[in-house]
């Protein structure tokens, strides 16, 4: 009998000893029932009813974009936290970057959304938000998982599904400002920068493979822009990358759809040679300007059939309204699922504006300054409590109650307020 006891003391012993595993959001496992899954070129509810994408891009909140603040050469994160050190000096722009998180979109803005008809939305997310590299304020311990938690906590009450883009990836996968690297694809060529890319996926996957809020993971924004020499060659690499990257999520969640998006702005679906290689994808295509038209959009609706899969417009907009409402109608009218780009920014042409502060020309002129040197840094700096306060203003103005809703383009979305 005193064996038996020293046995069990010991085995609790060990036990309390032993490292805590980190469980998947919500803990608890989920039948792959609960899911939305591919059918063919469609996709299927846990309900079994056809389910259409509608909705919007949260876009900038995550992923800092230039022309969203009215910046034109400063146009990435980096560039425009840069910028804005400069201006007004790292600690007091950390603090900003945290309160811009905080305030760009809240429960507000997804019940706004809610209201109006929106039935999911896509997250563009920086990779480093998972990682320990400075980021947006912070330069170790990244908040990525804690505004993800609290997003998909405020879909699930509103009943919106998600779908999380990785927007800026490991090296670039663009070689432009919009993935906030170092103007070449260099993801495609570094082994390095693919490790930490599928690392970070598997580790997404891995936390929210039992949330069936989220509709699916798009890999990569908008792969490879069509300036490189070597374009045949950046565009060869992309669908194994792919496939490397599915089978490791695979490893860890078998329940979410898979996006992916095809080369030179989500448009060139010649990269791809199959789809046989896992059983819950679909593609992802963009599309700004041309004419609203079926004919238009001919090789995406092609390669959908070809493949037969669900096709996705992931980001279009920033046209006349009469554009996006025929553009929208004609989507809808070929399975084409839609997100509209973006959802909120100062001056419109999104579901709601941002009005800009008072004096915000001095934060611009200051950013489009020439600061290529520390003597040009001096001589363009704007007073300092003058440019925090009009950052201060911009946090305010940002919050959903201080938006302006823009019903006009909302129709043309064949959304409206309730």
């Amino acid at each position: 009998m005193k064996t038996y006891f020293l046995f069990i003391f010991c085995y609790v012993l060990l036990a309390s000893c032993q490292p805590k595993q980190e469980q998947s959001f919500g803990q608890t496992s989920t039948s792959s029932d609960s899911f939305i899954k591919v059918d063919g070129p469609n996709l299927i509810t846990p309900d079994g009813e056809k389910f259409l994408i509608r909705g919007t891009n949260l876009g900038n909140w995550l992923n800092p974009e230039g022309y969203m603040f009215r910046f034109r050469n400063t146009n990435s994160a980096s560039r425009i936290n840069q910028a804005f050190c400069e201006m007004v000096g790292p600690d007091f722009i950390a603090g900003f970057w945290k309160q811009f998180k905080d305030n760009y979109v809240t429960i507000d803005d997804i019940m706004f959304l809610k209201s109006v008809g929106v039935n999911s939305l896509r997250l563009p997310f920086h990779y480093k938000l998972f990682t320990d590299e400075d980021y947006m304020g912070l330069t170790a311990d990244q908040d990525g998982f804690e505004r993800v938690d609290q997003l998909i906590n405020w879909c699930k009450e509103a009943g919106i599904y998600l779908i999380l883009d990785m927007h800026d990836a490991p090296g670039g996968q663009t070689g432009d400002n919009i993935d906030d690297s170092y103007g070449y694809p260099w993801l495609l060529e570094s082994e390095i920068s693919q490790q930490l890319f599928i690392d970070i996926w598997v580790k997404i996957a891995d936390r929210y493979k039992d949330e069936p809020i989220i509709l699916g993971y798009d890999l990569l924004n908008e792969p490879i822009a069509p300036y490189f020499e070597n374009l045949d060659e950046l565009n060869s690499k992309l669908e194994p990358l792919y496939k490397k990257a599915v089978a490791a999520i695979r490893q860890v969640d078998n329940n979410h759809v898979i996006l992916l998006g095809a080369a030179q702005w989500n448009s060139n679906f010649k990269v791809f040679s199959n789809a046989d290689f896992d059983d819950n994808l679909m593609y992802t295509c963009h599309r700004y300007g041309g004419e609203p038209t079926a004919e238009a959009i001919k090789s995406y609706i092609d390669f959908r059939d070809k493949v037969n899969r669900p096709m996705y417009m992931g980001e279009t907009g920033h046209n006349t309204d009469e554009w996006m409402a025929a553009f929208r109608t004609m989507m809808e009218e070929n399975n084409i699922g839609w997100h509209f780009w973006p959802y909120k920014k100062m001056d419109g042409s999104s579901c709601v504006s941002i009005p800009a502060p008072e004096n915000w020309d001095l934060v611009v002129d200051f950013v489009e300054a020439d600061r290529s040197s520390y003597k040009a840094i001096r001589e363009a700096r704007p007073d300092q409590e003058v440019a925090k306060k009009v950052l201060s203003d911009f946090l305010e103005n940002c919050k959903f109650s201080n938006n302006e809703i823009n019903h006009n383009y909302l129709n043309a979305l064949g959304l409206g307020t309730k």
